[in-house]
């Protein structure tokens, strides 16, 4: 019998259930024989759903099983990247994580392909599930998959018992897939389906065990045992006293707290959102993660369902589940103007919110940065010293270890950097996967107007970046620039956008007026205006020294047009490094101002020296950390001596 729990819970919500990597065609129209490359993504139902209410502001937490892989090791990092709880997360030490294959051949067609024979997910151990940790939830999630074998039941009968003594509300979430249940062949995963009485035998007792029951007309067909959703409702109902959700696709969802009515439409029936559809799978765990929102933040069911039906038409408009769920900000923009957006995945607005509620990580609050991503400067340098300019990636992956080097003598937890691909892969490669920020141009070196490095194919370029890459561009710009120049400019920078909007890369866009303009201190926050009225929404902005008015023009720029920006950092244009302190002090006061990224003040002399030979890889080391650690420090005092600016950025 269920308890009142005398304790104030830490978590929202324990997912119980399948947790795996969806591999998602990344060609749309094709057969899954057909498809030649894939996304990754995070999957399983219990997984999308841990992950999608954590997105929408919940505590949750994921109970389930991973491999000791690689593939493990990306489940338990993208859980944990969205705020999921991954501590009872357990690792198998000999099965590997589960995977689906799935594509997109039409609006009706979806075939996925599961990897799940003997996967680490279905080999929970119930012995290493502690009640004490049910405990601390609100709710539990259990999906229906995880009633299928002696081991997963053994699993959910301790969890469910420890919930029922802790007074946590228990929650099904039907899930049927008969490829699951043995019911079809391996390759028929589509199949959504089959009646079978000894999966709906298998089901019922579990029933009563629950206070929410959700599943579509069929789930709740194979749970009460009929294909007539009526009968099998009240089938459900003779056993169980669970508040019951039947989800009816684009026409909504119905809610039935007590005796199933005569017509489901006496029930509580929200109408759901009509959109255009992509791809509906995940959409059913994007609708549980909706409600579960509102249910556990005590809403009515008319909003907790308002809630799931919009969370689910965002994701049936999109590509992949877990990726594709929506912020709590996002839901709310959306449920706001749901009647009149038909195509979420075409609205502006809805796109930027998820894109910039969505990055990893949330917050940057402090960028210094040690910028060497100069190519045609260095090739100038190198010959001046009469140095082999094949010289110039050792030299680049030293300079990686200054800025770990120099950050680590200021105490600063991330060094942040800016290499380019040309000189620098062998650099890029060194500080990739180690949480820097790390910069990479895309621009031809003093171009004007802007041409890239390696032309004007962008896609095909980015999408072998590592997602944690950020693009950055230089343009040579002024508001007052001739017609044909600045539209020129401008049509590279939207196509650019753009690019990095499809690869799901943050932008940085460093603006330089060009020399002998007449420049004032408005001219560069009427750029970033102009900018913004074209569509483009960089994730950073690069900008000169300012005046504390300028700063103040920029600030309101970014403020009014786009709230979720990242900030700014300073460039350095081998300033004197006296010259960039002073420079700082405007720019601290300044929450919108992040930090730095300085090249040739830092690392000019020295590696000069280097390429010249005249002093040795331990000497260009120090020399180049010890000038990044002082302007570090510079940075850090002046920010600390404003403590208005510093609660801002928190």
């Amino acid at each position: 019998m269920q308890t009142t729990t005398t304790h104030t819970p830490s978590l929202d919500l324990i997912c119980l259930g399948r947790v795996a990597v969806d591999l998602y065609s990344e060609q749309v129209g094709s057969r899954l024989e057909d498809v030649a490359s894939f996304s990754k993504y995070l999957g399983g139902s219990s997984g999308n759903m841990a992950y999608g209410t954590a997105r929408l502001g919940l505590k949750s937490a994921m109970l389930s099983r991973v491999g000791n892989e690689q593939m493990g090791n990306f489940v338990r990092e993208e859980l944990a990247r969205a705020g999921v709880d991954v501590s009872a997360l357990q690792t198998d030490p000999e099965r590997h994580t589960g995977l689906v294959l799935l594509a997109l051949k039409d609006r009706d067609s979806f075939p996925l392909l599961f990897y799940r024979r003997d996967c680490a997910d279905m080999a929970i151990d119930h012995a290493a599930i502690d009640p004490a940790f049910i405990a601390r939830a609100k709710a539990l999630a259990i999906t229906g998959t995880h009633l299928s074998t002696d081991t997963t039941a053994r699993a959910c009968r301790k969890a469910l018992d420890a919930a029922a003594e802790h007074g946590v509300k228990r929650v099904l979430d039907i899930d049927y897939r008969p490829v699951l249940w043995g019911l079809t062949s391996p390759g028929d995963g589509e199949t959504r389906f089959i009646a079978d009485e000894a999966v709906t035998e298998n089901l019922k007792p579990w029933l009563a065990d629950f206070d929410l029951i959700v599943g579509t007309e069929e789930e709740f067909h194979i749970a009460g045992g009929s294909t007539y959703t009526l009968a099998a409702l009240r089938a459900v109902r003779e056993v169980s006293k669970a508040t019951l959700v039947c989800k009816l696709g684009a026409l909504g969802c119905v809610v039935i707290e007590g005796e199933v009515p005569q017509r489901l439409e006496e029930g509580i029936l929200v109408e759901g959102v009509k959109v255009e559809v992509l791809n509906v799978l995940g959409a059913g765990d994007a609708f549980m993660s909706g409600l579960l929102r509102g249910w556990l933040r005590g809403e009515d069911w008319q909003t907790s369902a308002i809630y799931a039906n919009a969370c689910g038409a965002l994701v049936v408009s999109r590509h992949g589940c877990a990726p594709a769920m929506p912020t709590e900000a996002e839901l709310f923009d959306y449920v706001a103007r749901r009647d009149t957006v038909k195509r979420p995945d075409q609205d502006a607005g809805l796109n930027h919110l998820h894109r910039a509620t969505t990055r990893v990580p949330k917050e940057w609050p402090m960028v210094c940065g040690l910028a060497f991503d100069h190519r045609r400067q260095l090739t100038d340098m190198a010959r001046e010293v009469r140095a082999d300019p094949a010289r110039i990636p050792a030299l680049k992956q030293l300079l990686v270890k200054a800025a770990e080097e120099g950050a680590s003598r200021t105490g600063l937890p991330t060094p942040a950097i800016l290499v380019d691909d040309v000189f620098g892969q062998d650099a890029l490669n060194d500080a990739t996967g180690k949480g820097w920020w790390i910069g990479r141009p895309v621009e031809l070196p003093s171009s004007r107007p802007l041409r890239f490095q390696h032309g004007d194919d962008l896609g095909s370029r980015l999408k072998h970046w590592p997602r944690e890459h950020i693009i950055k561009c230089l343009v040579f710009y002024h508001p007052d620039d001739p017609v044909e120049l600045r539209l020129d400019q401008e049509a590279r920078l939207r196509q650019l956008y753009q690019a990095a909007c499809a690869n799901g890369l943050e932008l940085l866009v460093e603006v330089i007026p060009p020399n002998q303009a007449d420049i004032d201190d408005q001219t560069l926050a009427r750029a970033i205006q102009r900018f913004y009225h074209l569509g483009i929404r960089p994730d950073w902005w690069k900008l000169p020294t300012l005046s504390d008015t300028a700063w103040a023009a920029v600030s309101q720029a970014i403020e009014a047009q786009d709230p979720q920006c990242r900030g700014v950092v300073l460039l350095g244009l081998d300033a004197p490094m006296d010259d960039m302190k002073r420079g700082f002090t405007a720019a601290a006061r300044h929450p919108q101002c992040k930090g730095f990224t300085v090249g040739r003040t830092l690392f000019s002399a020295p590696s000069r020296d280097w390429l010249a030979g005249t002093i040795d890889d331990g000497q260009l080391i120090d020399r180049v950390a010890s000038n990044y650690a002082e302007l570090i420090q510079a940075w850090q005092q002046l920010r600390s001596a404003h403590p208005i600016a510093e609660d801002a950025l928190s």
